[in-house]
């Protein structure tokens, strides 16, 4: 081969044939794992709460050579959730992967959590994955994969300040757990991610507070916050190919070593 030649990429197609659902699709972590589901060959299901936000990933996605669609759903509304699977069921056949990623955040000391912001917290996380894969399961049976989100923020030793959203959190990975030992029967793996990866909200904090930003930074081992497309979505690929038919009921931590030095 000579210098001027090129070797085209091949496609990834690890996904041909699936089709991904996933929340909170929008924007950040959500966002990246949709493009990588549909890079991998996954026909994608885009929910969210605001459509120029669905349409901009679904544009971007048709762009890349994928298919995608967008659909405004707020997972907290259970006639509305009600009403979207079986319609992205109809629109692409089926639905063989399912990713929990939308939530709300309830930042702040217990004391300061005001009631209604802790429910939508739950509502959000735990009570939104719990509906969504109840919903989901008839479709899911046979050879279904689910990737729920977890957050670091529910294993560290010390959730000062983020108990809240740490109790949701956790709230997920016991319902991952516990669907993925009485759905095993049904064909169906769930797993769990905690990942940590770039954001707005931590390029505002970094702008904010630069010191404590940078000492928070130095607790990764690898130095460096994970890019929501290029580091959080492969891992959920993973999960969701037949290369992890052997993984369920597991907690992967996605964080640049994080995880370990906790």
């Amino acid at each position: 081969m000579t210098k001027s030649q090129t070797v085209a990429p091949v496609p990834n197609t690890v996904l041909a044939g699936e089709t991904a659902l996933v929340t909170g699709a929008g924007q950040g972590i959500g966002r990246g794992i949709a493009l990588a589901l549909a890079a991998a060959g996954a026909q994608v299901a885009l929910v969210g709460r605001t459509a120029r936000t669905l349409d901009s990933v679904a544009d971007e996605i048709t762009r890349r050579g994928g298919m995608a669609q967008p659909y405004v759903c707020d997972v907290t509304d259970a006639e509305a959730v009600a009403r979207l699977v079986p319609a992205v069921a109809e629109r692409f056949g089926g639905i063989t992967v399912l990713v929990n990623n939308a939530q709300t955040p309830a930042p702040g000391p217990l004391l300061d959590l005001d009631e209604a912001t802790y429910r939508e917290c739950m509502e959000s996380g735990p009570t939104a994955t719990w509906r969504m894969m109840r919903t989901c399961h008839p479709y899911l049976r046979g050879h279904g994969a689910v990737v729920n989100l977890g957050s670091a923020a529910g294993i560290r030793w010390n959730p000062s300040g983020t108990g809240g959203y740490a109790a949701a959190k956790e709230a997920v990975r016991v319902l991952t757990r516990t669907a993925a030992c009485e759905w095993a029967g049904d064909g169906i793996r769930v797993n769990a991610i905690l990942p940590l990866a770039n954001s707005q909200p931590m390029e505002e904090w970094a702008r904010a507070d630069p010191d404590a930003a940078a000492g928070y930074l130095d607790t990764v081992p690898l130095g460096r916050l994970g890019d929501p497309e290029t580091d959080i979505g492969p891992a959920v690929v993973f999960l969701c190919s037949d290369a992890a038919r052997y993984i369920t009921g597991h907690s992967l931590p996605v964080d640049g070593g994080q995880a370990l030095v906790r």
